[in-house]
């Protein structure tokens, strides 16, 4: 990935934009020679945030397989009973 300065970026906007858009290239956006960002196609971000969305999935399905497997060893407490025992209901 090619790195360019925030002028070269403000200067030739419209080329880094087309070879972004159509020649599929990258670039790191550096101010005072330290990367800040990233110019990306909207191709690559949105394979980005697919990815992204299957792995918090993947998190998601190992934490509920986590919980379950500790429902069935220290059993759960009925619904009624933990509204009781966290004040969204009373006994009176």
């Amino acid at each position: 990935m090619d790195t360019i300065s925030c002028r070269e970026a403000k200067d030739h906007m419209a080329e880094v934009l087309n070879k972004v858009a159509y020649g599929h290239k990258r670039y790191k956006i550096a101010r005072h020679k330290k990367a800040m960002a990233v110019i990306i196609s909207i191709d690559d971000w949105e394979s980005i945030e697919k990815l992204l969305q299957k792995l918090e999935d993947e998190e998601d399905i190992r934490e509920a397989e986590i919980a379950l497997k500790e429902v069935d060893e220290k059993g759960s407490i009925p619904f009624d009973e933990m509204k009781q025992k966290s004040g969204l209901i009373s006994l009176s």
